[in-house]
């Protein structure tokens, strides 16, 4: 394939899941569930949870429509549908009152013998992320037969793919943040994959330029509080972030993004990354910029 053809295929990609976003986002403030997603935010302004659909459905789309193979057109379709839904579900459980947050909420909740949406949550992206990294490993070597090793990668990959929802969904406090992070992770993997490169390495690419174009679609109404992802959002774009990764990688790289997503979710349950970032004078304007609202 050309140059100019590969161009013009990542510009439709990023066309589609930019207008998917917008469209989404507008539809959903059309529908009749508009009122059941409006929130108050840590400002005291009411804010709009319809950019999580919106982005859900943007980024999922353009990552299929991008699958160099129907295996991986099957992963994006995992963890992005997943991603959305469950996170949708964690974002309706909570506006009627559910306040367990984080693993020791989800653990204090199991042990008084309830199981919380957000669990709930944590358990079906763990699944589609398993689903999805069996079929990358499935596109990149079908012949390979099953063993402990290609589980064992499965479950690493899998895990890379729900820790990025995961940690996504933690910078989701503030207007813009989240959107800043996934389009700077998102950045290094859409450049096009070298020869060398695993089979699904071109997917995972058309997957970060879907992920970082429907983040581009949804920032300005982000960093103006006038919308915000919600897990739905959150989870989305980082489970299909997770997949990009994992699509152009090796297990080395797997396993080092696996412990470095464990250690900051880990770290997450004692340190407050608000606090961090206001302390740390380069992350704080980073964080501000563009922001309208503080």
């Amino acid at each position: 394939m050309s140059q100019l053809s590969r161009a013009a295929g990542r510009a439709f990609l990023g066309g589609l899941a930019a207008g998917g976003t917008i469209a989404a986002i507008s539809a959903v403030r059309r529908s009749k569930w508009s009122k059941e997603l409006e929130r108050v935010n840590h400002r005291g302004d009411t804010v709009s949870l319809a950019e999580g659909p919106g982005v859900a459905v943007g980024a999922t789309a353009a990552a299929v429509a991008g699958a160099n193979s129907p295996a991986y057109a099957g992963a994006a379709a995992a963890a992005g549908i997943a991603g959305g839904a469950l996170g949708l579900y964690d974002d309706m459980a909570d506006s009627k009152g559910e306040k367990a947050k984080g693993f020791k909420g989800h653990l204090a909740a199991l042990r008084r013998g309830r199981v919380s949406a957000g669990l709930v949550k944590i358990l079906g992206i763990s699944g589609a992320g398993l689903a999805g990294a069996a079929l990358v490993e499935q596109a990149n070597a079908p012949e390979r037969r099953s063993g402990l090793s290609r589980l064992w990668n499965i479950g690493v990959a899998g895990g890379v793919i729900a820790g990025s929802a995961n940690l996504i969904n933690l910078f989701d406090l503030r207007p813009g943040r989240a959107l800043k992070v996934v389009s700077l992770l998102a950045a290094p993997l859409t450049r096009p994959p070298g020869s060398k490169a695993p089979k699904t390495a071109v997917g995972g690419a058309n997957t970060a330029v879907a992920v970082s174009s429907s983040a581009a679609a949804a920032m300005g109404e982000d960093l103006e509080g006038k919308t915000m992802l919600g897990d739905c959002g959150a989870n989305a774009l980082g489970a299909l972030l997770g997949l990009a990764f994992i699509a152009r990688t090796g297990n080395l790289g797997r396993h080092v993004a696996l412990a470095a997503l464990v250690a900051l979710i880990g770290t997450s349950e004692r340190v407050s990354f608000t606090q961090v970032i206001a302390e740390t004078p380069v992350l704080r304007e980073l964080d501000e910029l563009g922001r309208t609202s503080a």
